[in-house]
């Protein structure tokens, strides 16, 4: 069996190539070579006389495509010229805008923080006004939690305590995407990380600070221990995977006031060197493993 692993071919850093070789080592425990491409090897064609990608070459033409980038344009396309693509460019593009995401989940009735998406504006004219900011302040209270809809690692978070720090947060933040949420005061600076292959949750750690921050990710000074999620916890994470149509994914839960589970993000591609660290097991096992099960029975 072959497959490829698509990666981003401008993203160059040491967290990155190391999962993509954590996932090819996987495979090739398992038997499989998986092949990286990137998407400035794999373009885009928009031809109506087309056929299939790598047509010329159809002994090189992939089992399965692990989809290890954002570009959802190209995960589309895959699908379209009949590739099967994991996760899905549906999935990764609600869970890549994390309005998307509250969307998809507010509809199906998923306990989350309460959530106010900020009005769109367009990159050359920005925000005119701050009126809106009244309402935000009205719904939701200080402190606020403002997230850029698109960002990782919790490093485009921010908490604004008053209205001048609110108004400076949105002010740098410019005409990108933003949400604003109510502050889960008895979940700062700690939540769960539960990694989800198909229904299972394979892997599970608490993130806690001891630095004062109100995030709890390690990449911001975070700490972890392993975890073992109650069946609330499970249940949740395992209905937001499927609402989402993910195949795998990392869920982060907060702490409600009476401990009740709440969705804070959704995360499609999550790394996962960190849990493996916390917890001893290898999260790149768990999903090659899950694809070949789904491909071999497609075959059947």
């Amino acid at each position: 069996m072959r497959g490829w692993l698509i990666t981003n071919a401008f993203l160059h850093t040491h967290k990155f190539t190391e999962i993509h070789l954590w996932l090819t080592e996987a495979a090739k425990k398992l038997g499989v070579e998986l092949i990286i491409k990137t998407n400035a090897e794999v373009l885009v064609l928009l031809d109506s006389n087309s056929t299939n990608v790598e047509s010329k070459n159809s002994h090189e033409r992939p089992d399965f495509i692990l989809f290890w980038d954002k570009d959802v344009r190209l995960a589309k396309y895959l699908e379209i010229k009949g590739f099967s693509v994991f996760n899905s460019s549906q999935a990764i593009a609600a869970c890549d805008d994390k309005s998307l995401t509250h969307l998809y989940l507010q509809s199906a009735g998923i306990k989350m923080p309460r959530t106010i998406v900020a009005p769109m504006t367009f990159s050359n004219i920005g925000y005119t006004n701050l009126d809106f900011l009244d309402c935000v302040v009205r719904e939701l209270g200080y402190p606020i939690v403002i997230k850029e809809c698109f960002g990782s690692f919790g490093q485009q978070v921010y908490l604004a305590g008053n209205r001048q720090e609110l108004i400076d947060c949105v002010t740098d933040i410019g005409a990108k995407p933003m949400l604003f949420q109510e502050f889960i005061q008895n979940s700062k600076g700690r939540d769960l990380r539960l990694q989800v292959v198909g229904n299972q949750v394979v892997a599970t750690m608490y993130r806690y600070s001891e630095n004062g921050d109100f995030r709890a990710n390690v990449s911001n000074g975070g700490k972890m221990k392993p975890y073992e999620p109650d069946q609330k916890q499970i249940e949740l994470a395992l209905r937001c995977c499927k609402i989402m149509g993910l195949d795998f994914a990392g869920v982060d839960l907060l702490f409600g006031k009476n401990q009740e589970p709440i969705v804070c993000e959704v995360n499609s591609n999550a790394h996962f060197k960190n849990i493996f660290e916390c917890t001893g097991i290898n999260v790149a096992d768990s999903i090659l493993a899950y694809i070949i099960k789904r491909i071999c029975i497609g075959k059947r």
